[in-house]
């Protein structure tokens, strides 16, 4: 057993050697500002929210409708999710929460 563990340790001091050896290719220490730099546009693209034109669309944004609460009720209950797949949504939910 003894033998088998110190087996493992030296395994995984040589992979973990390997792993972490330096790569003589690249230059060592910090990369370059000139490597690292990219438009603008790129780097902001992630960061631009999509604008809203009226208050009627911050409104359906808040505000959820009665029977996508329930949808997401049923989804967020395992055995009415699955029975929704087999007999449907409505029969699923009157199951479990009674009507709707």
């Amino acid at each position: 057993m003894r033998s088998l563990l110190a087996l493992l340790i030296v395994i995984l001091a040589l992979a973990a050697l390997c792993c972490c050896e330096k790569d003589s290719k690249e230059p060592s220490g910090s990369p370059s500002a000139d490597s690292i730099k990219i438009k603008k546009e790129v780097a902001n693209a992630f960061v631009k929210r999509k604008k809203r034109s009226s208050p009627y669309e911050w409104y359906f944004e808040i505000y959820r409708r009665p029977m996508e609460q329930m949808h997401e009720r049923c989804e967020n209950y395992p055995p009415c999710d699955y029975l929704s797949d087999q007999i449907g949504f409505a029969l699923a939910y009157n199951r479990f929460f009674g009507r709707y």
